[in-house]
């Protein structure tokens, strides 16, 4: 429950420092929802997919302290997201490595669309960097999809699904925002999606560390599913 209060608490304060432009009250409470979910999943058990979405939660604040500091900071936090990606990608291949050719069509057409819909509006030396941006969070979406049909715990697929989902939206409408067109209210559309999704990642590994009981030894993973280290 403080885990929780502390949470909220955090996002409360960085929407009332977007609402009443308090730059020095946004940049101090950002982190705590991130923070907040990392001493959350301490309660899980140990394994590959914990630490794996824990170091992703980790570059993710890493990612949100850049792009926070009141300095243009754009491009590292862009390269911290992008490592966050790759670390969701590598703990949803701890779990299935099938093809699942659909998964692979929506997040290529998702990827595609948002690519070419940010270029369209002059990425100019941002687009080598988006490029390689939007084909890690494609995989990272294409892999949390593969989830679904792999024989993972299903709770736990739907919301890895649902978090990497919201994720793409939350870069997407950054992306729409800065590179395309502006938006009323992007400001609290972009963090509230990028904090959803964060928590549907989250609460994947507690849904799947409830419905996989640990022990000392643990049984051989199968060829689709690997818990043990």
């Amino acid at each position: 429950m403080g885990t929780l209060i502390f949470g909220l608490a955090g996002v409360l304060s960085f929407l009332t420092g977007i609402t009443l432009e308090l730059d020095w009250l946004c940049l101090v409470s950002k982190p705590v929802p991130i923070i907040a979910l990392l001493l959350w999943l301490r309660r899980a058990p140990s394994g590959p997919y914990r630490r794996w979405i824990t170091i992703g939660l980790l570059l993710s604040l890493l990612g949100d302290m850049l792009l926070e500091w009141p300095a243009d900071l754009f491009v590292f936090g862009l390269g911290a997201f992008l490592l966050a990606h790759l670390a969701y990608l590598r703990a949803y291949l701890q779990q299935s490595t099938r093809l699942a050719p659909l998964a692979l069509l929506v997040a290529v057409g998702c990827g595609g669309s948002i690519f070419a819909l940010l270029a369209s509006g002059g990425l100019g030396t941002l687009l080598l960097p988006v490029a390689c941006y939007a084909l890690a969070i494609s995989a990272m979406l294409w892999r949390a999809l593969a989830r679904l049909s792999a024989g993972v715990e299903r709770r736990s697929a739907m919301l890895a699904t649902g978090g990497a989902a919201l994720f793409v939206l939350s870069d997407s409408l950054i992306g729409i925002n800065r590179f395309v067109s502006p938006f009323d209210g992007a400001s609290y559309f972009i963090i509230l999606s990028y904090w959803l999704g964060q928590f549907g990642i989250a609460a994947s590994v507690v849904a799947f560390s409830t419905a996989v009981p640990s022990s000392k030894n643990p049984p051989a993973p199968s060829r689709e599913i690997g818990y043990s280290n």
